[in-house]
């Protein structure tokens, strides 16, 4: 991870078309613009946290539906 040290309107380049500028300081409260193309995702860490964790809910049945269907299945056969 490199870490930098800027002030309010001091940028920092990434690669050839991303810039990230420091836009206001207020107590522990950092506000950056990002300057991407369309092409890049740019998305809040966090939210992409969530969304994978609702993701992976949503893809694994509850233990109690899966069970349940098991037993269906054993009565059936």
């Amino acid at each position: 991870m490199l870490v930098l040290s800027r002030r309010i309107g001091e940028s920092v380049v990434v690669g050839d078309d991303i810039t990230i500028t420091v836009l206001d300081v207020r107590g522990d409260v950092v506000r950056v613009g990002i300057d991407a193309p369309r092409s890049v995702s740019v998305h809040r860490a966090e939210l992409l946290a969530e969304l994978a964790d609702s993701n992976a809910d949503s893809a694994s049945p509850p233990a109690k539906v899966v069970a349940s269907l098991s037993e269906a299945l054993r009565k059936r056969g």
